[in-house]
């Protein structure tokens, strides 16, 4: 197989299996190293690169035009978030983004919530 057609079979198999349900994860820094790194295993595979010849990601990234798994999926977020707000208040996404529970948290560090890592005003 030739690399485009690796390159075609990663963007329709691969990448959205990495994507599948990303709309709603709450990505920690761990979790975006982990994701990655799984498509640069697969990128440098490719291309018959190991890790022994210390090619950069930037540089593979380059060589198959491949963005960030990362980046991808907080535009994928990004774009959720609109389709949300242009739905009917009605609907369950809607109010469950707009649902604040009564009563208080546990004690220690809050957890990370989906809508804290947007950055949008209600």
């Amino acid at each position: 197989m030739n690399k485009e057609t690796k390159l075609r079979n990663h963007n329709i198999t691969a990448k959205a299996a990495l994507k599948f349900g990303s709309e709603a994860w709450v990505l920690r820094k761990r979790e975006e190293q982990r994701l990655e790194a799984a498509q640069m295993k697969f990128l440098r595979h490719l291309l018959g690169i190991t890790k022994l010849d210390k090619e950069k990601n930037q540089c593979i990234r380059e060589k198959t035009e491949a963005q960030n798994i990362v980046q991808e999926i907080k535009h994928y977020q990004k774009k959720w978030l609109q389709h949300i707000q242009r739905i009917g208040t009605n609907r369950l996404p809607r109010q469950a983004l707009k649902y604040r529970p009564e009563g208080r948290r546990n004690t220690g560090r809050p957890k990370k919530r989906w809508r804290d890592q947007l950055h949008f005003e209600d």
